[in-house]
């Protein structure tokens, strides 16, 4: 069976680096699962990889596609799916990275599918949304979802609103779409890195001041007339807006964004810490032996 080598952790961890360590073990090809670095125009605030790193190994899903036309992650899926298929055509490993949970579950268990949302439902909800706020959200799921209610977030607004819309659209419970997904014919390896929190909060401030250095700002700027696509609200370009609209000095966006790649990094240690799917490694060594161990199964 084909292996496909996945590679989690937060962002500043060192990911880049062992991902292009094992492609080259391995003999193989990187595939990108970090949500912001598909986009050619977000160069410098998403870290993604340099000429020499991927010149190092083949990538995949590495500023191949403009802000204007967005992947999700079901599209993540599909387009992942094809070139994985092209990789396992010629080598029995490939390596899969990043830091977006979201989108390597994607790929590697595939995703719940949902019936089109119809512009009624969307309506419907965001007239909840401001007669009622979050309770209303909260009851409304209640009544018509008491299964997916009972696990969700209640506190998540946009997942309420989100399965709010698929019980419109579809007249039928969000949570009777969960779980029918297609099966993988390769095997998944998961791995995570996962520095000690003081050094990975040293390593993301200075990757920070690195990015000013590089013209973060600039690249902002450039892109401060597109900062309503939701590919821009992210850490390392949204705290620049109000900077830009006047709201606060440049002190306070650079402070910012660090804080919010803090803040970040925690949720990603915490999504890839969950259960033991993920086994922590330091480098290329211990991560070849986890491959060979699971393999020799």
């Amino acid at each position: 069976m084909k292996t496909l080598i996945v590679l989690g952790g937060p962002t500043a961890s060192g990911k880049t680096s062992l991902a292009i360590q094992l492609a080259q073990h391995y003999d193989t090809e990187v595939i990108s699962g970090d949500s912001r670095q598909f986009y050619e125009e977000m160069e410098i605030g998403n870290a993604r990889p340099d000429k020499e790193e991927l010149s190092a190994a083949k990538h995949h899903f590495v500023a191949d596609r403009s802000i204007a036309n967005p992947l999700s992650a079901g599209g993540f899926e599909r387009e992942g799916l094809e070139c994985l298929n092209s990789i396992f055509a010629r080598n029995d490993y490939a390596v899969l990275t990043g830091g977006s949970g979201l989108y390597l579950r994607a790929l590697c268990e595939g995703l719940d599918k949902f019936p089109d949302v119809s512009e009624a439902a969307r309506t419907q909800v965001q007239e909840l949304v401001e007669q009622e706020g979050l309770s209303g959200l909260q009851a409304e799921l209640e009544r018509l979802d008491p299964e997916y209610y009972a696990k969700v977030d209640r506190q998540n607004a946009r997942r309420l609103e989100r399965a709010l819309q698929v019980c419109y659209s579809a007249n039928r419970p969000y949570s009777s779409y969960l779980g029918k997904r297609s099966k993988r014919d390769f095997r998944c390896v998961y791995l995570r890195l996962h520095p000690e929190r003081p050094l990975l909060y040293e390593r993301i401030n200075q990757r920070v001041d690195l990015m000013l250095e590089a013209g973060l700002e600039k690249e902002a700027r450039e892109l401060f007339r597109f900062r309503h696509l939701p590919v821009l609200q992210t850490v390392g370009y949204q705290e620049w807006w109000p900077y830009f609209e006047g709201t606060y000095d440049r002190d306070r966006a650079v402070e910012l964004i660090k804080q919010n790649s803090r803040r970040y990094a925690k949720r990603q240690v915490t999504w890839f810490g969950r259960g033991d799917v993920y086994r922590a490694v330091a480098g290329l060594e211990e991560a070849v032996g986890v491959v060979a161990g699971l393999n020799s199964h």
